[in-house]
């Protein structure tokens, strides 16, 4: 229904932010990593989901798509509704949360507050094959090396490679070198496979 909203930042808290848009203000609920995203003050622009329920109507924020992607996959779970959804992106980052489903880590969202071993291991389950599929169109702004990476794991996923043993090459090589082409990436990443 609201698709994103383009305003004045009238308040900005780690859990919502006030957007006015032409007279109306709007509370849009936002991940912590969001909240790094967005500007103190001055003009923003929210990318937004719409929840309506009996009870309640409720308009969640993110910084970009990819983490308003993250949060519908998350909340079509079962057992994962839009408060817990919201709590994954603030306690790990879309990307995270995205890298941690893809490479099968049930711990990792464990740590996540309200996320027991069924609810990770359904998470994974529903998820992983949707990500894997969507992964190159989801963007997340404040990734290190994310263009650079995607485009490497492009690479070598159109050379034959597994995905998940590219990626893991792929981070292998950014944990030692910083400034890489796409070439150079791809080539060192292509020694460990």
């Amino acid at each position: 229904m609201i698709t994103h909203l383009n305003g004045t930042l009238i308040e900005k808290n780690p859990s919502y932010l006030v957007i006015e848009c032409n007279g109306v203000g709007y509370m849009v609920h936002i991940s912590l990593h969001t909240f790094g995203q967005i500007p103190d003050s001055g003009k923003c622009r929210v990318m937004t989901y719409m929840q309506v329920r009996e009870d309640e109507h409720k308009l969640f924020g993110f910084a970009q798509n990819g983490e308003r992607e993250i949060f519908k996959q998350l909340i079509s779970v079962s057992g994962v509704g839009a408060s817990t959804a919201q709590t994954m992106l603030s306690s790990m980052g879309p990307d995270q949360v995205t890298n941690a489903i893809l490479n099968e880590e049930a711990k990792t969202l464990q740590s996540i507050k309200g996320i027991g071993g069924k609810t990770a291991q359904r998470v994974i389950v529903d998820l992983k094959d949707k990500l894997a599929r969507l992964a190159d169109e989801l963007e997340f702004s404040g990734s290190e090396h994310n263009t650079t990476k995607q485009e490497a794991l492009s690479a070598l996923t159109a050379l034959g490679f597994d995905r998940k043993s590219a990626e893991k090459s792929i981070d292998k090589v950014l944990k030692n070198s910083d400034e890489l082409s796409v070439e150079e990436l791809v080539k060192q990443a292509l020694k460990s496979l």
